[in-house]
């Protein structure tokens, strides 16, 4: 059943507006072949469909942008390079990146940043992970409180800022190392926690997998633990906790 089928069967009041709205959530996506592009999703999910532009092919990704540029569509890509920007530019010019979070987004309308979510960072170095949850987030329609390089080496430095921290709907704690962060926010707030691990650390941390452990082992309660370097996964669930936060329903 195509859209036009669904929309006459309105009009000649076969079906009611809700019956069509729930056939709209099941249509088909477009199949270009190499990729199929669920334009539906956002109807089904409240949230569009992400691009992963790590390991796509050139061609495979600029003409997964072109078919969202000729509709004028908003599309976010995670983990861009700048080669890629470079190459999806020169017939887009409306492309955004940033190299410290590796958003790659053509953004023709912007949602209306509501709520809150702290996106706190444990150093420095975790600040491109961190980035992409803030960023993502942003995109998603939430308002982003940022607190960076508060880890628990100097814990006067969370405690500062812990009220503020606390005026969020949800916070999202980034860190690598022995991955601490989240346990200690976990106990200074009312909200939900969404620890990130990253892969900043020495031999022993393994790549991240330290702070993943630490993390999923925490004793302090409200703990919900996301992969290794995933941002962007922080930031969707963060976004959806938010939205039920402020009532909103898409």
């Amino acid at each position: 059943m195509d859209v036009h089928q669904i929309l006459r069967q309105v009009k000649g009041n076969e079906i009611s507006i809700e019956e069509a709205e729930r056939k709209l959530k099941d249509l088909p996506y477009e199949d270009l072949g190499y990729a199929k592009l669920d334009h539906h999703r956002k109807l089904r999910s409240g949230f569009s469909e992400v691009i992963f532009c790590q390991s796509k092919t050139k061609e495979h990704l600029l003409h997964i942008y072109e078919n969202y540029y000729r509709k004028r569509e908003n599309v976010l890509g995670t983990r861009a390079s700048k080669e890629q920007y470079d190459l999806l530019a020169k017939d887009m010019p409306e492309i955004q990146y940033d190299p410290v979070s590796r958003i790659l987004k053509l953004e023709f309308q912007k949602a209306e940043q509501k709520g809150a979510i702290a996106v706190c960072s444990a150093g420095t170095a975790d600040i491109p992970v961190a980035e992409e949850a803030a960023q993502c987030a942003e995109y998603f329609g939430s308002r982003v409180l940022r607190f960076y390089d508060i880890g628990v080496a100097g814990i006067h430095r969370v405690l500062s800022k812990r009220e503020e921290i606390r005026s969020a709907n949800c916070v999202i704690a980034v860190a690598g190392m022995e991955g601490a962060l989240g346990s200690v926010l976990a106990g200074l707030v009312d909200k939900p926690v969404i620890a990130v691990p990253t892969s900043v650390g020495y031999g022993a941390s393994f790549g991240g997998i330290s702070a993943l452990l630490t993390m999923i082992n925490s004793c302090a309660n409200g703990i919900a633990v996301v992969n290794i370097d995933n941002g962007y996964g922080a930031s969707y669930l963060a976004t959806q906790i938010n939205r039920l936060a402020e009532g909103i329903y898409e």
